[in-house]
């Protein structure tokens, strides 16, 4: 086995792993940041509209991650810079 079947191996196992635990992580982090906004505002239904503003932004950071570990797995894929030409 050559360097560049290695690297390559290695990549689309580093990719794999990244984008399997940079997509379960978020959506367990957005799951418990919804629950969490829903029993805020069934305490307290006056601040509904600031606390819904506020889930919103919290969930596109969350939301965020899972992207740039998408994007990383693209780039360990398709550009790798491991490998030579």
């Amino acid at each position: 086995m050559d360097s560049s079947t290695l690297i390559a191996a290695i990549s689309i196992i580093v990719g794999g792993l990244t984008i399997t635990i940079g997509s379960i992580a978020p959506a367990l982090g957005e799951a418990r940041a919804a629950t969490q906004a829903l029993q805020a505002i069934a305490q307290q239904p006056d601040e509904a509209d600031t606390l819904t503003r506020t889930l919103f932004v919290s969930l596109a950071m969350i939301e965020s991650t899972a992207i740039y570990c998408f994007v990383v797995t693209m780039i360990l894929f398709f550009a790798n810079p491991f490998v030579g030409n």
